[in-house]
């Protein structure tokens, strides 16, 4: 049996009620992938301007669909990330702001164990829809470390669920070998929690294990006449880098480079699987981004300021491709979008809006619905401006010598704005005009300054807070959020 099959037989075996009923007749409702990249640089496709390294079945997809390059995601580390676009809301408002690590840790924090499964997700909306829905890869949304009891992807609405050691239920764990000796695990305790059988698996093909259990997936729903909705979130390209074997020289960068390039050819199995079949090509929607910014050495963000954990745009802003020949306007393909601003939280009611659904009755998205931008019908931004806070852990990193950061940011039209809690030591940039947040305008521009830091702040103290002033060397002591600032 090939090794994905394995996974996935694996997978149905422990999650017995994700069985796919099959439907009468096909479906019109559009297949969904959603393919959510960790960690990599807003410049790292080759189709962004990469060029050291090449990502052609990447770009190839972009060639014959769209590429945006104002797209944020919502926040500049993984967990909350990953919140966003999965909610469709900001993920203060479910207390998680940083990547999710043990209980002690996350409880310094500030931080929940996980999301609450009482959360809105796209997913369970889509599988009330008549949806087949599936999770393949990376989680980090609770079950890591020493929390073991966390919900299980399936909780959150997906039928079938196909992780790694950053959440629970059926797992596909690394095994980093050297090419001298054993291969080592790296499971970072998972392999300890139970909650699921673990597939050990080289690290170096990792993604092609997730890739191929996904295709499964689509093909089981595929003979059902249903729609599927697929998150594919490989672990790469985070670190630590292991590439196959004879691409471990040259450095850091190089290194990084040889996992990128070998991601994007294990995913041109399933982009292949869609192509050749005219029934799934044409009814077919596939959305690439990254979770947020590059690793500082590793990845680049091109031209702009900054990389993960910060708020500058190098750390929120990412690569942004949406590929659907049947979807997309024909006069589209291959085009940039240079001008529609927007971020992870729009995808969930745009892509219900696609699959022609409602949303949960009582659900409050902070997403706006976009769907005519997605599909290259429209240049439309969020009408609404975008917020951020810092991961309350990271205001400054010393191991990648960042220096002190902003605590908040907010995006509205061409103006950016990075201030303290308390709205002190503003930054204001033009990003027409200075994309790479080089020349600081906040002087030239008081009005500006004032609006931008009012908004920022009511959003800000409108959240739940975290503990990120408590863990600020230079504040300690001073009252938390929502105190006398």
């Amino acid at each position: 049996m090939k090794p994905a099959l394995h996974l996935f037989c694996l997978l149905v075996a422990l999650n017995g009620h994700c069985a796919i009923a099959a439907e009468p007749e096909a479906k019109a409702k559009p297949n969904i992938i959603m393919l959510l990249i960790d960690d990599m640089g807003w410049g790292d496709f080759s189709c962004f301007g990469n060029t050291e390294a090449n990502t052609p079945n990447i770009d190839r997809l972009a060639a014959e669909g769209i590429r945006f390059s104002q797209f944020y995601v919502n926040a500049p580390i993984c967990s909350p990330s990953r919140v966003a676009l999965t909610t469709g809301q900001y993920p203060q408002r479910w207390r998680i702001t940083s990547f999710l690590n043990d209980r002690g840790d996350n409880t310094r924090r500030g931080m929940a164990h996980w999301l609450d499964p009482q959360a809105p997700v796209l997913a369970r909306m889509l599988r009330d829809g008549g949806y087949a829905t599936g999770h393949f890869g990376k989680w980090h949304m609770g079950g890591q470390r020493n929390v073991g009891d966390a919900p299980l992807p399936t909780e959150y609405g997906f039928d079938a669920s196909l992780t790694n050691f950053e959440g629970l239920g059926p797992r596909l764990l690394p095994l980093c070998g050297s090419g001298k000796g054993e291969p080592k695990p790296h499971a970072l305790g998972s392999d300890k929690l139970g909650h699921g059988p673990i597939t050990w698996h080289d690290r170096s093909l990792i993604t092609e294990g997730f890739t191929g259990a996904a295709i499964e997936f689509a093909r089981k729903a595929a003979a059902a006449n249903k729609p599927f909705y697929i998150n594919l979130w490989p672990d790469d390209v985070h670190s630590p880098f292991f590439p196959p074997v004879e691409r471990r020289g040259g450095g850091k960068r190089a290194i990084y480079h040889a996992v990128l390039e070998t991601m994007d050819k294990q995913l041109e199995v399933i982009f292949e699987f869609i192509r050749s079949d005219p029934k799934l090509r044409d009814n077919t929607l596939i959305l690439i981004c990254s979770d947020n910014g590059h690793e500082p050495g590793a990845g680049s963000a091109g031209p702009l300021r900054g990389a993960k954990t910060t708020l500058y745009e190098g750390g929120i802003r990412s690569p942004l491709i949406v590929w659907g020949p049947q979807f997309i306007a024909a006069d589209m393909a291959g085009s940039r979008n240079s001008e529609s601003v927007f971020s992870a939280i729009d995808l969930a009611p745009s892509l219900l809006a696609i699959a022609g659904l409602a949303k949960t009755e009582g659900t409050a998205f902070d997403g706006e619905e976009l769907s005519a931008t997605l599909l290259g019908r429209a240049n439309t931004s969020r009408s609404a401006p975008i917020c951020w806070r810092r991961p309350p852990d990271r205001k400054s990193w010393a191991q990648y010598n960042l220096g002190v950061q902003p605590d908040l940011a907010i995006r509205a039209g061409n103006w950016k704005l990075l201030c303290e809690y308390d709205g002190s030591k503003p930054e204001l940039y033009d990003l027409a005009a200075d994309p790479g947040e080089a020349a600081n305008a906040a002087t030239q521009n008081p009005e500006v300054v004032t609006r931008l830091t009012a908004e920022v702040l009511a959003w800000h103290l409108s959240m739940p807070p975290d503990n990120g002033p408590a863990l600020d060397p230079a504040r300690a002591g001073k009252e938390a959020q929502g105190g006398s600032e």
